[in-house]
């Protein structure tokens, strides 16, 4: 990962990864709060929700460590017991502190569509992070309840909450929250980070991102970055639009031309400087290319 702070830094430096994540309440509405993990963590959001008897929290962070970091801040600074936690989309980050969270007595949701997801994502991630991270990254899939596979409010802690069930996004699945004037959506918005483009699908995401503006709300909380408002998933859309339009101007085939994909990528980072986790990029941008170069092909584009 970039940067001098990321989990490469933190691998050669192992004292790093036993630093604790941070977490306090919102200015804007004390009733909510936000747990963000290391770096070595990828800087995660998970947030909380307070009410009269009990927490609600919007995902379980990707490392182990983070999910038992969370639980303990969050029912310190409340005084108050986590009763739900559910979780937004099939990516680790979201859902690997599932087991922890369960074995503190939390009932841990997601959709069905979610659920679904899950055994092959575990796998390819365990594959890709497992050595790295043991033991603090779970050896067994987790497995959070299905809620169903439809729009519904939760319940728990005191507190009512309307799920939203969605398609595909930056993860195959997606679950927003809703809750008064409060929007969570995961990684659909990064505030000052680029995009996680592993599956290419960014007209899907677009379309995901518009029917998050409606009905609007007053704050939007996204996996990485601070809570905003809706103009974070204004800015959202306008970076995958653009990143569209540079992969559109290179004409898009199979295999991709040799230097295309660094000249998208190099105009990309020109137009927005200083976002982090530019690997995200990198990593997507042959997926958003392959995509795109299939729908040319089929005469879509």
């Amino acid at each position: 990962m970039p940067g001098a702070d990321g989990p490469a830094a933190a691998a050669a430096t192992p004292g790093k990864a036993k630093r604790r994540g941070k977490a306090e309440r919102l200015a804007e509405d004390p009733k909510i709060g936000v747990y963000t993990s290391i770096p070595w963590g990828f800087d995660t959001a998970s947030y909380w929700i307070e009410g009269p008897e009990g927490l609600i929290v919007i995902d379980t962070q990707f490392l182990v460590s983070a999910a038992g970091e969370m639980i303990e801040a969050a029912e310190a600074i409340t005084g108050k017991k986590v009763k739900l936690a559910i979780v937004l989309h099939p990516n680790p980050d979201k859902f690997n502190g599932t087991s922890t969270f369960q074995a503190h007595g939390v009932k841990v949701v997601t959709s069905a569509q979610v659920v679904a997801q899950i055994p092959e994502v575990h796998v390819k991630r365990t594959e890709a992070f497992f050595e790295r991270y043991k033991p603090d990254y779970p050896a067994e899939q987790p497995r959070p309840e299905s809620f169903g596979d439809a729009d519904q409010e939760l319940s728990a802690g005191g507190v009512t909450v309307k799920v939203r069930v969605m398609g595909t996004g930056c993860s195959a699945a997606h679950v927003a929250v809703e809750y008064g004037e409060h929007l969570f959506v995961g990684d659909l918005v990064g505030n000052g980070t680029h995009a996680w483009l592993e599956i290419g699908e960014a007209e899907a995401w677009i379309e995901r991102l518009k029917e998050l503006s409606s009905p609007p709300h007053r704050f939007v909380h996204p996996g990485r970055g601070k809570s905003g408002g809706p103009e974070l998933l204004t800015w959202e859309e306008g970076y995958l639009q653009r990143v569209l339009a540079e992969v559109a101007k290179e004409g898009p085939v199979m295999p991709p031309p040799a230097g295309a994909l660094d000249r998208v990528k190099g105009r990309i980072l020109e137009a927005y400087p200083g976002l982090a986790y530019d690997v995200f990029l990198e990593l997507g941008l042959p997926a958003v290319w392959e995509t795109q170069a299939l729908k040319a092909s089929k005469g879509g584009g």
